[in-house]
């Protein structure tokens, strides 16, 4: 069972460390000459009057930190939010640590000071923005017509409700004065580039980091289907309710549309993605003797749905060495949801791995299953994620433990940390989705 951890381990890393900023930024990002090149895109940096950083998301400010080392005194200033604990010092671009994934003041002094910035552009500077997952909740700048507690409530309403990611940055981008390309808009005439970390299913630009240099198709009416889907119309603050209802009707601006006159000045480029996190752990699993597939590089749904497929294909391998046989490691991209119900801690792949072990209670081979969010964080908690094997199993059944309550109460996390089942690696500076391994000897 060491052995398999310490696979798991491998897996995990080579994974994480393949989506680093300074891997990503040292394979794809260089200066020749006077020229600025990314992936082949090309900005001529000693002809910019002002080259500034804007930035939001997990892994803001460990680019921004890999951009000052790269660019020095090129910079002229700039300024990114990032979640707590997750800032790295910069001496030329302020870093500032925000709430997450519920927004709070700090978020909306982040939007301000960037929107301050994007103000003073002109048509010979360049602007570099950086961006990733978790800034959606990380910057913002509120309409006049609601408050950042009534802003606070709806999304406390939709984490809880199990909207997954896209379907909450809709409503996002129409509750706010910088999301869906408008802080491009205020960027315009001066020329932006934006590399980004994505962190969304098959990485549509405008669910990434809210979308914040990228045009957006989704309309309020879009927003507001969202809320009517989870029934949650009538829950949300009046005056929210009241703002989405007047987008309908024309009477409140939409987002910036594609075609948008502003986009010919904006180049957006993919940094890194869940699908290079799962390359990495494939090549790393197949060098360390396993028989290697990735199942799904899009999975989504309800955790404990999710959690029952990864007990199924562990005992299917074991069984019949379908869909690969043993020793086998499958693994698995994406990012499921929760609906909470109970009052416990925990996240999502903490809740996925509890609903696999309550499957795999009666089955004594050798196995783990994990699930592991690559930005270090899982939900509200400081584990990245957690595992089970039978050794997790029999030392709940002799701590007398009922794993199926702790999931009735969505508690994975007191579980998971009771039998030494917690996957914890701190802030891992990206943030591209979850990865899951399953490892059967």
């Amino acid at each position: 069972m060491e052995k398999l951890k310490k696979n798991l381990n491998e897996i995990l890393n080579a994974a994480i460390d393949s989506v680093k900023p300074s891997e990503l930024i040292r394979r794809t990002v260089m200066i020749e000459g006077n020229q600025l090149v990314i992936k082949n895109n090309k900005f001529p940096v000693d002809s910019y009057k002002n080259i500034y950083l804007l930035g939001a998301g997990k892994a803001s400010a460990a680019m921004a930190y890999e951009f000052e080392k790269l660019l020095g005194p090129k910079i002229s200033s700039g300024v990114v939010s990032t979640k707590y604990g997750h800032s790295l010092p910069c001496s030329r671009i302020k870093v500032i640590e925000s709430g997450h994934p519920v927004l709070d003041e700090n978020g909306l002094r982040a939007g301000k000071e960037m929107l301050e910035l994007a103000e003073r552009c002109g048509e010979n500077d360049l602007v570099i923005c950086l961006l990733s997952g978790g800034g959606s909740s990380l910057v913002e700048s509120l309409p006049a017509e609601f408050s950042l507690p009534e802003l606070q409530e709806v999304f406390r309403i939709l984490l809880g409700c199990g909207a997954n990611i896209e379907e909450m940055n809709i409503v996002r981008r129409h509750l706010s004065k910088i999301k869906g390309g408008i802080l491009a808009e205020i960027i315009f005439p001066a020329t932006c580039v934006s590399l980004i970390l994505s962190d969304v299913i098959n990485d549509p630009l405008e669910a990434i980091s809210g979308g914040v240099t990228s045009p957006d198709p989704s309309t309020f009416e879009d927003a507001y289907n969202v809320l009517n889907k989870y029934n949650i119309t009538k829950s949300i603050p009046e005056r929210i309710h009241t703002y989405i209802t007047n987008g309908i009707k024309g009477l409140i601006p939409e987002t910036v549309k594609p075609g948008n006159i502003i986009f010919k000045n904006v180049t957006n480029i993919i940094l890194g993605n869940n699908k290079e996190a799962l390359k990495n752990a494939r090549d790393r699993a197949v060098s360390l003797g396993y028989n290697t597939i990735i199942y799904s590089e899009d999975l989504q749904g309800e955790a404990r749905e999710i959690g029952k497929l990864f007990a199924s294909i562990a005992k299917e391998i074991h069984g019949d060495g379908n869909p690969v046989p043993a020793p086998a490691c499958v693994l698995i991209g994406g990012e499921t949801t929760v609906t909470i119900r109970g009052k416990g801690s925990g996240g999502r792949n903490q809740e996925v791995v509890l609903a696999a072990l309550l499957e795999m209670k009666n089955h004594k081979f050798e196995y783990i299953i994990a699930s592991c969010g690559t930005d270090g964080t899982d939900g509200p908690t400081d584990a990245a994620g957690a595992f089970v094997s039978d050794q997790i199993i029999s030392k709940s059944e002799n701590l007398k433990l009922d794993p199926a309550e702790y999931l009735s109460t969505n508690d994975s996390y007191n579980f998971f940390a009771k039998t030494g089942g917690l996957i914890i690696t701190g802030p891992t500076g990206t943030n591209v989705m979850d990865i899951a391994v399953i490892l059967i000897n």
